[in-house]
This record gives structure tokens, sequence and C-alpha cells, in this order.
């Protein structure tokens, strides 16, 4: 009996160490795949079609592919390589203190906003994206794996991934419908994964959520996203708050 509670015990505490972790770092392959195959089966305000998400560390380099289809062309083949530039840009484009969205940079790419001009900068490197076995595609050995594949989206999909201390740690990128739908999805990833502890952003509630303020082609906060069904703007509304950064002692 006692050492039933000795072991009981032990594997308590690895239970504990281990949820400690899932915060703190960027999620393995099979973490990130199981949560967005859940997520996918949620009502996100899209065409509930199959979906592509890639993570980036704060370098840039992929860390892992996946899709939540049974096949990797389950999903669209062209959101593979989207999901990782959305990754990037939301990685490259947060910072420490201030976390943007890809959805946020919609409006200010355009032509005379803030940022015009960015969406053709740092290109995707091609070679990265499209290199090596197709058969390896979306598994743990994805062609993309420890590459840096660059590239600059901007819609909704990308979001920068903060840790339980506010620490930028990366970010995740989601492609395979509408990009309302994957911003919803991204969301809701993250926050599953616990690493959305966001400092700030330029959303009115100064998170880093999709704004929808165009009004006849003109966003208010110059950081406005195109609504693409009143079905997906009222899941963004509701998604769940980003968490609050635990206070240093």
């Amino acid at each position: 009996m006692r050492i039933n509670t000795i072991l009981s015990s032990i594997i308590v505490m690895f239970l504990v160490m281990a949820s400690i972790g899932y915060a703190d770092e960027l999620p393995t392959y099979s973490e990130l795949q199981k949560t967005l195959k859940d997520v996918v089966q949620e009502k996100n305000g899209g065409f509930s079609l199959n979906m592509w998400a890639t993570i980036v560390d704060r370098d840039g380099v992929v860390k892992a592919v996946v899709f939540s289809g049974k096949e990797r062309d389950d999903q669209w083949p062209g959101s593979r390589v989207i999901s990782a530039q959305k990754a990037n840009t939301a990685n490259a484009f947060s910072l420490p203190a201030l976390s943007l969205s890809t959805a946020n940079l919609y409006s200010a790419v355009q032509p005379g906003g803030s940022l015009y001009g960015l969406q053709h900068s740092n290109p995707v490197d091609t070679n990265a994206a499209y290199g090596g076995p197709s058969k390896k595609i979306g598994t743990k050995n994805d062609p993309m794996v420890d590459k840096k594949i660059g590239g600059i989206n901007v819609f909704g999909g990308g979001l920068a991934l903060y840790n339980k201390k506010g620490k930028l740690i990366g970010a995740i990128g989601v492609s395979g419908d509408s990009s309302c739908a994957d911003h919803n999805i991204a969301w809701k990833v993250r926050n599953k994964l616990q690493l959305d502890y966001v400092p700030a952003g330029v959303s009115p509630n100064k998170d880093d959520n999709i704004v929808y303020d165009i009004v006849k082609g003109v966003s208010a906060s110059g950081w406005g996203h195109p609504a693409c069904s009143p079905e997906a703007v009222e899941i963004a509304k509701g998604l769940p708050k980003t968490r609050v950064i635990q206070s240093k002692r």
C-alpha cells in the first residue's frame, strides 16, 4: 500500500511539472495537433474546413507543422505555407510589451496606412517552403521544421505566443478557412495551450483580437479587418479573454 502511495505521489508530481512546462514553452507536435483537431470541431464562423497550423520560435524558426484532417490533402495544400507565413508575421511584428496579430495588420498595410509596404518585405524562403519529400509534409519531420520560412501575411490567423510570465516565445499561424475563422481558431488554440498571457494590444480591449471597424473601406482605428460573416464577428466577440500575466515576486 505504501509503495502504491509513493508511486501515485510521483505520478502526480510529474503531471504537475508537465502542466507547468506546458504553459511556459512552445507546444509539441502532438499537443498542437490534438488542440487543433479539437478546435476545428467547434463553430468558428467559416466553412468548417480542415486546417493547417504552424509554430515558430522567437527566432522565426519553424518548430511544428500540423494539419487537422486524416491526410495532408484534406485541407488546402496552399494553406500550409500560409500558416507558416502567419506565424512568422505575428512573431516578427510583436514585441515583449505589444502583440500584433496578423488580423491587426490588414488596414495598416493598405495604401495610406501606417505600415503600407510591409506586406512586400521579408519574402518567403522558397527552398524552405517547398523543398523536401512531400510524404513528410505535416508530420513531425515536415521539411519546414528547423528552418526559417520568412514571409508576411496580413489577414487573420497569426498570433504571438506569451507564456505565463509574459515572455514572448514565438507565434502560431493557422490557415485553411476564411481569414476570420482562421483568427478565431488560432485564438482558441492559443488559449487552450495556455500561451495567451498577452501584455497589450491595439484592439479596444487592449489585446490582439481582431478589430471589426471598417466602414466604407476605412478602419476607424487603423487596425481593422474585413468582416467575413456575421457569425465570425459574433464568435470573435465571445472569444476567451487573454490571461493575466503573473506578477513577479
